[in-house]
Formats: structure tokens, sequence, C-alpha cells
């Protein structure tokens, strides 16, 4: 059985998540972290994770960098304590759609980064158009996680895991054009853990669906078949790779 370990389970985006999570159990997918983005989805990660099978991870993103009150850092703060809070995260820096705010998202970015230096805790890194920064101001904390989606060239995913970082693989690495297989073709699955990103980055060949954490089964198929990995060993290394820096 596999891991998502980065999906968005919210009523926003599904109507019945009980049903979701049983579908996704009967495409060999039985665990789920969930990935807050903002204070109103953080509180839907506190609420999901009374379920068995699921985890959570509180964060702001960086797209309400300008919206954000200190009240929603102070609740990531009180719930961390919680045990299947696993991660901060959803955070990171975002400079493809929210450039403007770059001052304000390396502010909050700062921020949740002390809290999982504080309390060790983990964190799920979004960095999109931003990788310098990310880097610059990931060096300067002494934390470990997980690259959430990584879309970089072979030298960055190198500099990422020599700090300590796993890579999430989603559907994007099935996506047309992409160039991530070579990347894995190159380093191998050795520092990698599967998510889906649900409900966005549905894989190929499922493209304009809505995604769910079953399409974990999906990738994994999908690097087997690439990479001459056999689903066993993809099985096996990623959720290895999980109790590295997870705690489920």
């Amino acid at each position: 059985m596999f891991c998502d370990t980065h999906c968005h389970l919210f009523k926003e985006y599904y109507n019945d998540i009980k049903q979701v999570i049983n579908d996704s159990v009967k495409d060999n997918v039985n665990r789920f972290i969930v990935a807050g983005c903002d204070n109103l989805s953080n509180k839907e990660v506190i609420e999901l994770i009374e379920k068995d099978n699921c985890y959570g991870c509180l964060g702001i993103h960086p797209e309400y960098a300008k919206k954000y009150k200190d009240e929603d850092l102070d609740f990531i703060e009180q719930n961390l304590n919680n045990k299947k809070i696993v991660a901060i995260g959803e955070i990171g820096l975002d400079y493809y759609y929210e450039k403007e705010s770059r001052k304000e998202q390396i502010k909050l970015f700062e921020q949740q980064l002390e809290l999982a230096q504080k309390y060790k805790v983990p964190v799920v890194i979004h960095s999109r158009e931003a990788t310098k920064d990310t880097i610059d101001i990931l060096k300067k904390y002494q934390v470990k996680g997980v690259i959430h989606s990584f879309n970089g060239s072979l030298e960055t995913a190198q500099t990422y895991i020599r700090m300590g970082f796993l890579l999430g693989v989603n559907g994007v690495i099935t996506f047309k054009n992409c160039k991530l297989l070579e990347v894995y073709k190159k380093l191998g699955i050795n520092h990698i853990v599967l998510e889906t990103d649900s409900p966005y980055l549905t894989p190929t060949p499922f493209r304009g669906k809505q995604n769910y954490p079953g399409r974990v089964y999906t990738i994994a198929k999908f690097l087997s078949d690439n990479l001459n990995i056999s689903m066993p060993e993809i099985e096996e290394i990623t959720n290895k790779n999980i109790k590295q820096v997870f705690d489920i």
C-alpha cells in the first residue's frame, strides 16, 4: 500500500471525502497527509486527522502572505502538539503568481520556519520561480522535510538532497514535455516521496478529471514502467523515506 504525502481533501473540492478515501484505499493508497494552506483549511485538517488513516500539515501558503493574521500562526503553533500533525506546510515562496508580495512572502516563510525549528517539526515546501531565495532561506534554519511538487534541475535536486530534503513526485512527471523523468533517470528514487496535490495535477492519462489520492498508484506505475523499477520496490523505498521525515 502507498501513502499520498500531499493532498487537499477539503469540502471546497469534494462533496464526499469519505468516499474519496474509500476509493483511494481500493487503489492501494491507504494513508493520507492533508496539507493546509490558510486558517480555514488548517481547521479542516484538524477535523480530518480524526480519521485513522489521515495525518496533517498546518501552514500558510505564500499566496496568503498579504492576508494572514498573527492569530493564524498562533493556531498552527497551538496545534503542533497533536501527534497526527506531522509537519508545517504548505509553506514557501511563489514568484509566479505572487511576485509583488515577495517581501511579505519571505517574512511569512521565515516565521513558519522559525516555528518548525523551535518545535523540531518537518516542513513541506512550496517553491515556484523562487529556487534561489528558497534555498538561501532554508540554509538559515535547522529543518528537514519535503520539497513539494519538485520540478527543477538535477543540480537543484542534488542541492536539496544535500540539505536533507526529500523530493515530492506527483502527476507533473507524467505530463508531455516534462523533463523530470530525465532527472530521476540520473538521480534514482532513493530521495523521493509520492504525492498527488489533489485535487490538482491529475496525471496522464486522466488529465481533465479531478485528481484524488488513489492516483498515487498511477504515478508509481509510471515510475515503474519508465525507470525499470518494480512496484514493490517503489512501495518499499517511498514508505521507508516517509518514515525518515514524518512520524506516521
